[in-house]
């Protein structure tokens, strides 16, 4: 045995399997003799199985063809083609990573024809931030709860107005911290909470520029739920693998505080 105390971090490294064969013996022992802890392991691992076969789908898409990185590459040597479709395709290719940026196809910005706008867009982008970060068991947030000045100082700053995380402990949701994350619209901040067992939910907001002032909207994307609206061009969308029933009251206590702001 280390002597080390096993951690969060360990924890969620076991999930991950990312601990050395010695550690992975420390945590599995301490599980034994806890339980309790053992239980909420287990609910990590839940979730992250059931984030994993819903969003399976979307991983296996093939890439289209103008994301293909042959393509790409022809294209940039192509001197006939314009400076700046070039310039955006090779960016695209070393800034998303091929699959990597498909599967995060939902960020990448509106498309002729049928794109979501308004709180439709916000509500597929909070959902795409809710599975790009939430299942992160190292690194889900940028600036941690301990931080939460600067967290709200460099979101604000960020977003051009003023923003805050809502205070979920009645709902049983302890603030994680949160990032800045890019959205077509311009920089949105994500607020990410976890209620101690394993359930994580992703609270996003930006400006508006459509729907600027919208009725709050229910959508779901695989077991992800999600609610949003907009008020004073400002839009939110509270996202999690929650049954509607239960995240529903949650995103209208998010409201109730937002609106007394």
């Amino acid at each position: 045995m280390s002597g080390h105390p096993i951690t969060e971090e360990d924890l969620h490294g076991l999930v991950d399997g990312a601990l050395d064969a010695t550690r992975q013996a420390e945590v599995t022992a301490y599980l034994a003799a806890h339980p309790d802890v053992a239980a909420r392991v287990e609910s990590y691992r839940r979730q992250r199985a059931a984030l994993r076969e819903a969003l399976c789908p979307v991983a296996e898409e093939p890439i289209p063809p103008e994301l293909q990185i042959g393509r790409l590459v022809a294209a940039r040597r192509r001197p006939a083609m314009a400076g700046w479709r070039a310039a955006a395709a090779v960016l695209l290719a070393l800034g998303l990573g091929g699959t990597g940026g498909w599967w995060l196809h939902g960020l990448a910005g509106p498309a002729a024809g049928g794109t979501p706008a308004g709180i439709a867009a916000l509500a597929q982008q909070a959902a795409d931030t809710y599975a790009a970060y939430a299942p992160d068991m190292r690194h889900p947030v940028e600036l941690r709860a301990s931080s939460g000045a600067e967290l709200v100082a460099w979101a604000s700053d960020r977003l051009g107005r003023p923003v805050a995380p809502p205070d979920l402990s009645a709902s049983g949701y302890r603030l994680m911290g949160g990032r800045v994350v890019p959205t077509p619209q311009g920089p949105a901040a994500m607020f990410m909470f976890d209620d101690d067992r394993g359930t994580r939910l992703v609270l996003l907001t930006r400006g508006m520029a459509a729907d600027q002032n919208a009725p709050m909207a229910r959508s779901s994307q695989g077991v992800v739920e999600a609610f949003t609206w907009a008020m004073d061009g400002t839009g939110y969308s509270l996202a999690g693998p929650l049954p509607a029933d239960r995240l529903h009251p949650i995103a209208d206590e998010v409201r109730r505080q937002i609106s007394r702001i």
